[in-house]
């Protein structure tokens, strides 16, 4: 029988949204590619540092408690090289991280890869990949390279936490402040309290992860944890709440904030990994969190 992914979650991350590439990657971005290869392969018995979504990858890998039927695939899609793929592979299995899959696409857009591998999730510090990415309809974050690293105090929890309009749900709602003020968007809120908010592009990894929280054959092992980190406030809560319910899907924490700063929130919630469209929330999280921009929504039109 030939190997199939079907029924796993399948994250897709690159190279430096796994490890610490950022004093390798300075000469990529010089265009000096072949010093970028020689320097990895240099540094090939030397395992590359954990990057920011590490954390993510070793937690979610750590569902497979079942060789014969994993439940998650955590697959590589970077613009390295494949000699530099070598230090990549290296890297992981030094850590642990049973990750098999990869493709590596020496400058060329990765993204196209999504698809056939039916990705739920795609991580990369590479806006233009994110941005097709988000287009194609798979969950994408840019990741920010120098964000906090995940705290170590919850080894078997994995946390994530999610913004709510423009994230996982659609940016309808922020469309109506963006236009109309803060006045109008509670009017519109609290007038359609009871109906559902139509999905935002991370509504399908909630899904995901909410059916491996639920999962039965988990036994003892990881467990899921989840937050809604929103700047709504009463009275337009009711309608986040409203919405979640009506998908089914239940999320362990909500927070609103009503404008408050996110970051010493997110510090005390610990997640592994925060996603969220703008880039204030981002920069204001980075410091305590592993964070990711979700370049999706009114508040991030595409580039001229």
């Amino acid at each position: 029988m030939p190997a199939t992914l079907d029924g796993r979650l399948v994250v897709a991350l690159s190279s430096r949204a796994l490890f610490d590439f950022e004093e390798e990657n300075r000469l990529f971005e010089a265009g000096d590619d072949r010093a970028y290869m020689q320097l990895q392969l240099q540094r090939l018995e030397l395992p590359a540092q954990p990057g920011v979504a590490f954390s993510l990858a070793r937690k979610l890998l750590a569902f497979n408690t079942r060789p014969d039927a994993p439940r998650v695939e955590v697959v590589i899609l970077s613009r390295n090289d494949p000699a530099s793929g070598l230090r990549v592979f290296r890297s992981a299995k030094h850590y642990g991280l049973a990750i098999e899959r990869g493709a590596f696409t020496r400058g060329a857009s990765p993204w196209r890869y999504l698809r056939p591998l039916g990705a739920t999730l795609f991580l990369s510090a590479h806006l233009p990949d994110v941005r097709q990415a988000l287009d194609a309809g798979v969950p994408a974050a840019q990741v920010y390279p120098h964000s906090a690293r995940a705290s170590e105090a919850h080894p078997d929890e994995l946390r994530i936490a999610f913004d709510g309009d423009a994230v996982l749900f659609s940016d309808e709602a922020e469309r109506i402040f963006q236009d109309q003020g803060l006045d109008a968007f509670q009017r519109h809120e609290v007038s359609r309290a009871a109906t559902p908010l139509p999905p935002g592009p991370f509504k399908p990894l909630l899904e995901a992860l909410h059916r491996l929280q639920r999962s039965d054959d988990n036994g003892d092992g990881v467990r899921i944890r989840t937050a809604l980190v929103t700047a709504r406030s009463a009275p337009a809560h009711e309608r986040a709440i409203r919405t979640l319910m009506d998908w089914q899907i239940e999320v362990d924490e909500a927070i609103f904030l009503g404008g408050l700063p996110k970051g010493p929130f997110l510090r005390e919630f610990e997640p592994d990994f925060f996603f969220d469209d703008q880039t204030g929330h981002i920069d204001n999280a980075a410091p305590h969190v592993p964070a990711g921009w979700v370049a999706a929504g009114v508040r991030n039109p595409p580039s001229p």
